[in-house]
């Protein structure tokens, strides 16, 4: 099915222009654009690492290597557009314009963590696998029924194809036409275990098959891949023309989360070695130096612009007030169970010292 599926790629490891379909919109702006989304993204990931080894947010899910699939596909939608990211698509949020201290606060466990800036249809990120993309196709077939032109991204990882959502989510997507673009990002794990202990699938863009709708493979890594395929596929749904599978083949360099140590099964030696080709901000900066348009100086500046930027939100975020305990029970039902009840003052009864 690889050949059915053949991955695209726009420009090579080394930043070569290898297919010109769009080489008269890869423009300077456009370059230098994507490329600041993913330094910003990258800077970001790096920090909020950091952050969690100083215990100053909770387990953290990075993404570096990811770059290309989140900022490409995000940078194609309009707004209005529906984002439903899973946690680990913070640069895909980022890049739709939710803001860096609320991206970290979610990371401290605050529940205003989820809640997107005013005017952004961006869900919170969903833990569960594949829950999502039900919730998906029912946004966009609401907007079908209210007649806009709103589209639905759905953003999803290797493992969750094997999950019962994920086959719900496309089969009404497919039967109603919904405006919706399934983004998966085949890293080749799920969590610990290899696509091919997982699947025997050759491909995940072969499941479109199954429910008769449109399936592409990319480069995960090559931004001006993901971002022309997904614009493709975006403008397709916004004209009633229906959904369609994206496969962004990736790699991520480093753990699942913070919480595991992926030299426990995964090669590293080889994930440094695929970092030389795959990388795809060292890809953009091969290709503007081959362009002549690449300058240090730029990158300098963009660099110092990104930090102060992040360390900016983390001050906002550490001076965010302390949360209010009662908002784990309160908002569970409209009116709190006994259960909750119970639950509620027991934790407030350990809290005021009167039992452990």
């Amino acid at each position: 099915m690889e050949k059915e599926f053949p991955i695209k790629q726009i420009i090579d490891g080394n930043g070569n222009l290898i297919d010109s379909t769009f080489g008269s919109e890869i423009t300077e702006e456009l370059l230098k654009e994507l490329y600041t989304k993913m330094l910003r993204a990258r800077t970001l990931d790096r920090k909020s690492a950091n952050l969690q080894r100083q215990g100053r947010i909770g387990t953290y899910a990075p993404f570096e290597g990811q770059e290309a699939a989140q900022v490409g596909s995000a940078s194609a939608l309009e707004k209005g557009d529906w984002m439903f990211p899973t946690y680990r698509d913070h640069a895909a949020t980022l890049t739709f314009g939710h803001s860096l201290s609320t991206i970290l606060l979610y990371w401290k466990g605050r529940v205003e963590g989820c809640v997107p800036p005013e005017g952004k249809n961006i869900f919170p990120p969903a833990v569960p696998i594949a829950t999502q993309l039900p919730h998906a196709t029912g946004a966009a077939l609401a907007e079908k029924r209210k007649g806009s032109d709103r589209v639905s991204i759905a953003y999803f990882g290797d493992g969750a194809t094997s999950e019962g959502d994920f086959h719900e989510g496309l089969n009404f997507a497919s039967v109603f036409k919904a405006p919706v673009v399934f983004f998966n990002q085949n890293n080749g794990y799920a969590i610990s275990v290899p696509i091919e202990k997982q699947m025997n699938s050759k491909t995940i863009a072969q499941k479109s098959v199954s429910y008769d709708i449109d399936g592409v493979r990319v480069d995960g890594n090559d931004v001006f891949a993901v971002y022309f395929e997904t614009k493709k596929a975006i403008e397709k749904a916004r004209k009633g023309e229906g959904p369609t599978l994206i496969e962004a083949v990736t790699w991520r360099y480093g753990a699942h989360t913070t919480a595991d140590d992926p030299t426990k099964y995964r090669d590293q030696e080889l994930s440094a070695e695929k970092r030389k080709l795959t990388d795809p901000l060292l890809r953009i900066e091969r290709y503007m130096e081959k362009q002549g348009v690449w300058e240090e100086g730029w990158k300098a500046q963009v660099q110092k612009q990104c930090e102060e930027e992040i360390e900016k939100a983390v001050v906002e975020m550490e001076a965010y007030p302390e949360a209010d305990v009662n908002d784990i029970f309160d908002h569970v039902f409209e009116e709190p169970t006994w259960t909750i009840k119970q639950q509620k003052e027991a934790f407030l009864s350990m809290k005021r010292g009167e039992t452990v």
